[in-house]
């Protein structure tokens, strides 16, 4: 794996939606992590990109979450499972020129493992947030982390990601981010 480089890597938030959260496995730690990967990818200035899967059914980004999107960052309503069947995700993608995608989000088995299907067929180094993921069953969860990885994805801890983006602890942001993870 090439070490992501921040300039050229977007975090991508996959449908942490109110409707959706309730019945997630582990979801309160899964938030946990998420919230760390945002407020890491906010001190590092990182692109992130946010998506909701049918809003309208599915309600809103839940608050804790929408609350850390750095300014202008609106969600991209979504029908389709894979972030990349959203021609809303792929212009946006493409304005950004992008390299590296860190992904995140609900349900692992589905939206997540399409839109890493699709990201890596588009030629992306994919890195996916192992503790920020979650589906209705863990055994659902595991399965599609495994799978994953079969398709080239880099599956690691938010922490480990943190530190990859960082790689130096003459970083601006490191004593922000290392409190963070305290």
């Amino acid at each position: 794996m090439n070490i992501p480089e921040i300039d050229s890597t977007s975090l991508v938030v996959v449908d942490l939606q109110t409707k959706l959260t309730a019945v997630m496995d582990n979801y309160s730690a899964v938030q946990e992590r998420a919230t760390l990967m945002l407020k890491g990818a906010n001190a590092l200035e990182l692109d992130v990109i946010v998506t909701e899967q049918y809003p309208a059914g599915l309600g809103p980004t839940v608050p804790e979450i929408a609350e850390l999107l750095p300014p202008g960052c609106a969600p991209i309503a979504k029908t389709g499972f894979s972030v990349f069947a959203e021609p809303a995700f792929r212009i946006a993608l493409k304005a950004k020129s992008k390299n590296c995608l860190i992904f995140l989000g609900i349900e692992t088995h589905v939206c997540l493992l399409q839109s890493v299907y699709d990201a890596r067929k588009a030629g992306y180094e994919v890195i996916v947030c192992a503790d920020a993921v979650t589906s209705r069953s863990a055994a659902n969860r595991e399965l599609a982390l495994a799978e994953m990885r079969t398709a080239g994805a880099h599956v690691l801890p938010v922490e480990s990601i943190l530190f990859l983006l960082l790689r130096d602890a003459k970083h601006p942001a490191f004593k922000t981010v290392s409190k963070l993870i305290r």
